[in-house]
């Protein structure tokens, strides 16, 4: 049998039974010759025999029924010896209660005595027993020949103390535990259970001395300031991070080797949680028929997640992707049996589809999530960003006014701000439509509430940067960055939904809602922090390569349109943009000529339209440059020709 076979045998109960029960009778009779001075005829004229049998059979009694064989020795700590002195203590108890009622009298004071020196003896060869045990299973699991990787923990309080002990309980982990790290200056040179407490400056010297690979932070809420702060001196010295859950959600409250996670890039860019308005959302949800376009999406399904936590009457799952859609149902299924969840499979662009949806469940509240959201891909394929982006928006925005819907509220993007390209520029002419849908003539006021939300890139989306960065890792590299300069606002997902879902309480109509995205992050320093993350070295273990902008990409993304101002709104991470509303009639007749040249498949005439309707917008980078600022029907022939796709030439037999 091998080493590592052996640590994961456990010793049988009976086993352990036995083996207590043979300390005690040893034990037992120790205790008896100490008292009798070893004089064997003293001892025989005692009735050894029916002392020692009596106190065996009832201290093997005691010991079954309180369980002290069943425990893994390995794992033995306090609690366990609390359990076994209180068994000798008891079987003592039991034990002169019936020598000193039944038995022969005259012998109480001796007999006394006698089960006081084998308390003594019994609870200490047992406790032995149990750490020798222990120290055996630990000489075997640190001479098995597997490298220990060298770690550190975040933090010097009882959560810290109980990672140690999961950590060097787990047979798979395999770790060495140099120290513990506090930002706390006073707690310096401390020791926790012979374990030493170092501060963060420390770092770098425990690196060089221990040679230290990695740091383990508990995952739950710490002093986010000292915890960015540690993350950044490791990421800096070449210490790779790692996290844990709370211990409290340990299976069986042992830590599992597969629960330690490398710490993710959303960690590290995750800013302070944010704090809403619970009971107005709650309010405005409450009991209401819910429908999420793009339901499938990353922010469409993270919608459908908390929309379902204030409890709607129904949710109404729409989405034209078949299989995640089905992925999403079952999911929400799974977590939320109660909840009156209804799919429909349509593409937003097919109004007549689209009515039937409306027609079935006259939707109160809807979140319209369906969009393409690629910049390369809509550049390239400029009449589906304005089937889907603009169409689509408006078919929805429509019935929602023919069904008197209460709110419309629209996931815009930063992209829409100034735009480069075809996506952004779609998403702009979109929110155009939406705003101007305020008084529609002959209709009176309008009931809907339209409401339009702008953020930025969003962590780990389908498609982003952040799973393609991971992808990139796990395959070896190399990274692939457009820029070294090119930057980037981001936010989570959940951050980004609860704060549509607080601009949905606060928007009254026609608004554009703006949110602080915090500092924009350059994108060539997120593949670097990846890169360390994972454990490597930038440059070393994997290259990061610039491939050059894409058409329509920007260097920087912005949130405000030029001559654009914003309000406050009472929560501090939201804004209100102040821009200029159109008119209805105008904006529906630029629309309708832009889906009509759509319809006929004329790339340059919806690109010209495109630009007629939203006038910041200068193509960068891309084909389309040569319409801003030059008289475009002299280019029209020349600029088509280049989009056309390549003739075949025709090969003419001998």
């Amino acid at each position: 049998m091998n080493l590592t076979s052996a640590l994961k045998r456990v010793i049988p109960k009976w086993i352990i039974l036995i083996s207590d029960l043979l300390i005690v009778i040893w034990s037992f009779t120790f205790s008896y010759f100490i008292v009798y001075r070893f004089e064997f005829v003293d001892i025989l004229r005692g009735y050894f025999f029916i002392y020692t049998g009596l106190y065996c059979m009832i201290a093997f009694i005691v010991m079954f029924i309180m369980h002290i064989h069943t425990g893994f020795l390995r794992y033995s700590n306090m609690t366990d010896l609390v359990r076994v002195f209180g068994s000798v203590l008891l079987s003592s108890v039991i034990y002169l209660i019936c020598v000193n009622l039944w038995l022969m009298p005259g012998n109480e004071t001796t007999i006394n005595f006698i089960v006081m020196v084998n308390v003594s003896i019994s609870s200490m060869t047992l406790f032995i027993f149990r750490f020798a045990v222990k120290g055996l299973f630990v000489f075997i699991k640190n001479d098995s020949g597997a490298k220990k990787t060298r770690v550190l923990i975040y933090g010097s309080d009882a959560e810290a103390l109980f990672i140690k002990h999961g950590l060097q309980r787990s047979v798979q982990a395999k770790f060495t535990i140099i120290g513990f790290i506090d930002d706390d200056y006073g707690k310096k040179n401390l020791e926790l259970q012979g374990t030493k407490v170092y501060d963060l400056k420390s770092l770098e010297k425990l690196k060089r001395k221990y040679n230290v690979e990695k740091l383990i932070i508990l995952n739950q809420d710490l002093d986010e300031k000292s915890k960015k702060i540690a993350i950044e001196k490791c990421l800096a010295f070449g210490i790779q991070v790692l996290t844990i859950p709370p211990t409290d959600q340990w299976l069986f409250g042992k830590l599992n080797f597969n629960q330690i996670k490398n710490l993710k890039i959303e960690d590290l860019l995750q800013r302070k949680p944010i704090q809403v308005e619970l009971d107005h959302i709650s309010r405005d949800l409450l009991g209401k028929r819910i429908l999420i376009t793009g339901a499938a999406g990353s922010i469409g399904s993270e919608i459908v997640n908390q929309v379902i936590r204030y409890k709607p009457s129904m949710v109404i799952l729409c989405d034209q992707a078949e299989t995640p859609l089905h992925y999403l149902s079952l999911q929400v299924a799974e977590t939320f049996p109660n909840v009156v969840a209804n799919i429909f499979i349509a593409d937003v662009t097919n109004y007549d589809r689209m009515s039937k949806l409306f027609l079935d469940y006259r939707p109160e509240i809807i979140f319209h999530a369906a969009a393409y959201k690629h910049v390369p891909m809509m550049e390239e394929n400029p009449t589906e960003a304005v089937h889907n982006n603009v169409l689509g928006t408006k078919n929805v925005a429509d019935l929602a006014v023919s069904f008197d819907c209460e709110k419309f509220v629209m996931i815009s993007t930063d992209k829409a701000v100034n735009p480069t390209n075809i996506m952004g520029a779609s998403k702009r002419i979109a929110e155009i439509y939406i705003q101007s849908i305020k008084r529609i003539p002959g209709n009176n006021q309008v009931k809907t509430r339209f409401i339009t939300t702008r953020f930025g890139n969003v962590l780990g989306s389908n498609g982003s940067v952040v799973p393609r960065f991971a992808e990139q890792i796990e395959k070896g590299g190399p990274l692939t960055v457009t820029h070294p300069e090119i930057t980037r606002y981001f936010m989570t997902i959940p951050e980004a939904v609860q704060l549509v879902l607080e601009a949905a309480t606060i928007g009254k109509g026609g608004e554009i809602f703006i949110f602080d995205m915090g500092e924009p992050v350059k994108i060539a320093d997120l593949a670097r922090n990846m890169i360390k993350l994972a454990g490597l070295q930038p440059d070393k273990d994997i290259k990061i390569v610039y491939t050059g902008l894409r058409p329509g990409e920007k260097l920087y993304e912005e949130l405000l349109n030029d001559g654009e101002s914003t309000l406050p709104t009472y929560h501090e991470k939201i804004r209100i943009s102040k821009v200029i509303t159109n008119n209805y009639n105008d904006v529906l007749i630029d629309i309708k000529e832009l889906i009509a040249l759509n319809n006929r498949n004329d790339i340059l005439g919806v690109v010209k339209k495109m630009k007629s309707i939203v006038p910041e917008y200068i193509s960068n980078n891309s084909t389309f440059g040569e319409l801003d600022g030059a008289p475009c029907d002299n280019i029209l022939s020349g600029l088509q020709a280049s989009l056309d796709p390549p003739k075949r030439k025709t090969v003419r037999s001998a």
